[in-house]
């Protein structure tokens, strides 16, 4: 009879064998971390947090080393069965030796506690880091997985790496064992736990009341628990009588799409209706919880068609199962493994980012994002110019705006000669731009770099539908790109045309009533200085493109609680604004605030924006301003008027050039981050960038005014 010594003597036999074969292409730390599992006593946590260190790739080099010392780790298993086996013992070991029901059920899964309650978490967890439950699979993953970024070398290990590593942890000779039943039982466990906690979030008050979508299908969700229930007893009276046929899971399967349909439905409605934080949060818990049964289910379901997994589960053998030798066996022993590998490879990346909170904020957004990205594209479509009457109209909104910029530009100038406090300062520049920009909106007026942080997302909403192999799906994109174009070319004209002419009238006008010019010649240099490419203007219009690309973030994230909180009707119920109007014109008020909250916010808030980085740039000591290129056409008409003598042309000629960079800046930051947040929201890759720019330089060669003049029509 062998002993555990024999054991061991063979297992390092083999070991030191292999080694002497490897030795110069592996690392020896490696082996030696392998070799450590052949000591039976050894803690295996303690085994795994030192294999997942040697496996994990050093400080400069990439996920590829790490993959390339996986793939030795698992030849130099495969070539020493005796070492294999005792690798098996302490790893299988540590699964099933702990609690797996948390880990099958919650792993990659959002928690209950909520958004801010689990930003607090991985906030705490930073500063002091939590203490695992060894008794838990869940919370020793991250024992040995102790790297944030342990996740991309994972994430990099090849599916056939995977399945070559299960398949050494789980032979055919060793799924009889107690502790592969134990795992069946745990997943089982699992199952209904997610059943009972889906019927749980499916049933929210906070969800049922928002969407009456969810009521239609609230019978699927109670009728989860105990369709699982039904499940996990048939599985289990056919473990004990294989006589008995298991429930396949298939009307489960059929509530959970039918669970996930009404999400889904939810989730359309909330697109139009507005959402929350705390809305999105129950949203996707709830579909991860329904995923993840839908996974565990068919996952259940493919061990039980595997010959390898009957024949642990009956104890018998392969012909009383049904099961023939051969192919067959391997394939459905293959099935298995790769669904088992799947799962753990998904889970194990999942808990190694769940106190990313980045990728948590991330991933948790992109809901809302969407809501709030698909209003600015609901904006944006106001932004094109399609036809020539709304060309001419576009120009008529440009102009309107520059006769406001230009006043506006003489007001910040004023305010600065009061020389108030700096937080007064602040707060007069604020209202200046917050006013104004809000009454060039409420009057239907258009301000030229608003228009490509709206028309991005009409832009990548056009781009969702197309396939860039296909020429006729880019004839769409082409057609928006070049209404885009000449739509910013007439707002930018018009408002540069009109605010340059009326600074100078209104600053000569003002000169003659006032005996003097309403600007210094001081002032003068100074906004001259502003617009010197190679002082700071470039990095300033920047800035301002910053501003710009929030302002339409903002203005979505507004209409989106108007409409999710219904802000208009409740207006409309203001006892004593209805006692003021009356009934109906409260009505028409609390109509017309909903729809427009938005966009007053967005535009006021951008205001404040702009009125308040001067004065937080002195007060910090940091040379942080902005620069508009509406505004900066209108300084320059005051340069000229405010100046002793009127500057040399070519004086003037490069401050043009200035207010044209500035603006060339504006419209560049806040278009890319624009299109960036929606493509992000929608979560797509356009990858025929090259082809559809091929496409556009060949409509510009072919019909060059069309990036000019719009057609008579549509």
């Amino acid at each position: 009879m062998r002993n555990l010594k024999d054991d061991i003597r063979d297992g390092l036999s083999e070991l030191g064998e292999t080694v002497r074969r490897l030795r110069g292409t592996s690392d020896d730390t490696l082996l030696a971390a392998l070799e450590a599992f052949a000591n039976t006593d050894a803690d295996d946590l303690a085994l795994l947090t030192q294999l997942f260190a040697e496996l994990r790739p050093r400080r400069g080099e990439s996920a590829a080393v790490a993959v390339d010392r996986f793939n030795r780790m698992v030849s130099v298993l495969r070539e020493a069965p005796v070492l294999a086996a005792q690798f098996r013992r302490h790893f299988v070991g540590f699964f099933t030796r702990r609690r797996m029901t948390p880990f099958f059920a919650d792993s990659g899964v959002l928690p209950a506690t909520g958004f801010f309650s689990e930003w607090s978490r991985m906030l705490g967890h930073r500063i002091l880091p939590a203490v695992p439950d060894e008794r838990d699979v869940k919370d020793c993953l991250h024992v040995f997985l102790n790297h944030p970024d342990d996740w991309q070398w994972l994430s990099a290990i090849p599916q056939e790496s995977m399945m070559r590593f299960w398949q050494l942890q789980a032979p055919v000779d060793e799924m009889e064992t107690q502790d592969w039943q134990q795992l069946i039982r745990e997943l089982l466990d699992a199952i209904r736990l997610l059943a009972h906690r889906i019927s749980g979030l499916g049933m929210d008050s906070a969800l049922l009341n928002a969407s009456t979508h969810l009521e239609n299908f609230a019978p699927s969700f109670l009728e989860l628990p105990s369709e699982a229930q039904h499940y996990y007893q048939s599985l289990n009276a056919h473990f004990a009588d294989p006589a008995v046929a298991p429930d396949d899971g298939r009307h489960l399967l059929v509530l959970v799409g039918q669970c996930l349909d009404g999400l889904q439905r939810a989730r359309r409605y909330f697109l139009s209706a507005g959402t929350s934080l705390h809305m999105t949060y129950l949203l996707t818990r709830c579909q991860q919880s329904l995923d993840r049964l839908a996974e565990l289910v068919s996952m259940m379901n493919t061990f039980l068609q595997s010959s390898a997994v009957v024949e642990a589960l009956l104890e018998v053998g392969a012909e009383e199962a049904g099961v023939t030798p051969g192919t067959r066996l391997l394939s459905e022993e293959a099935r298995a493994l790769k669904a088992w590998s799947t799962f753990v490879h998904e889970a194990l990346v999942a808990e190694n980012r769940r106190n990313n909170f980045a990728d948590y904020w991330q991933r948790l957004s992109q809901l809302l994002a969407l809501r709030v990205t698909e209003n600015a594209a609901q904006s944006g479509e106001h932004y094109l110019c399609t036809n020539r009457r709304e060309y001419g109209a576009m120009w008529l909104s440009a102009m309107g705006a520059g006769v406001f910029i230009g006043v506006m530009a003489l007001l910040k100038v004023f305010a600065g000669e009061l020389h108030a406090p700096l937080f007064m300062t602040a707060v007069l520049y604020s209202l200046i731009y917050g006013v104004g920009f809000t009454l060039i909106y409420l009057l239907g007026f258009t301000v030229a770099t608003k228009q490509p942080a709206m028309t991005a997302q009409t832009l990548v909403g056009q781009l969702s539908n197309i396939n860039s192999e296909r020429p006729d799906d880019l004839t769409p994109v082409v057609d928006l790109i070049a209404a885009v174009f000449r739509s910013q070319l007439a707002a930018i004209a018009g408002n540069i045309l009109v605010a340059f002419p009326v600074a100078i009238l209104v600053g000569l006008g003002l000169g003659q009533w006032l005996g003097e010019s309403p600007v210094s010649a001081e002032k003068a240099t100074h906004l001259l200085h502003d617009l010197d490419i190679f002082g700071w203007a470039i990095p300033h219009a920047a800035l301002a493109g910053v501003f710009l690309y929030l302002a339409g973030l903002i203005s979505g994230y507004f209409d989106n609680r108007a409409a999710h909180n219904q802000v208009g009707p409740r207006i409309a119920r203001l006892p004593w604004l209805t006692a003021l109007v009356g009934d109906e014109r409260a009505v028409r008020v609390g109509r017309y605030i909903g729809h427009h909250l938005g966009g007053m916010m967005g535009n006021f808030l951008f205001g404040c924006m702009l009125g308040s980085a001067g004065i937080v740039g002195v007060i910090l000591g940091l040379p942080i301003d902005i620069r508009h290129i509406a505004f900066s056409s209108a300084n320059l008409g005051y340069v000229i008027i405010g100046s002793e003598v009127i500057p040399a042309w070519q004086t003037l000629a490069w401050a043009s050039f200035g207010v044209l960079c500035i603006g060339l800046t504006n419209l560049a930051v806040s278009f890319t981050l624009a299109l960036r947040t929606a493509f992000r929201a929608r979560r797509l890759q356009f990858s025929g960038a090259r082809v559809l720019m091929r496409a556009v330089w060949q409509r510009f060669r072919e019909s060059p005014g069309s990036f000019f003049i719009p057609p008579k029509s549509s």
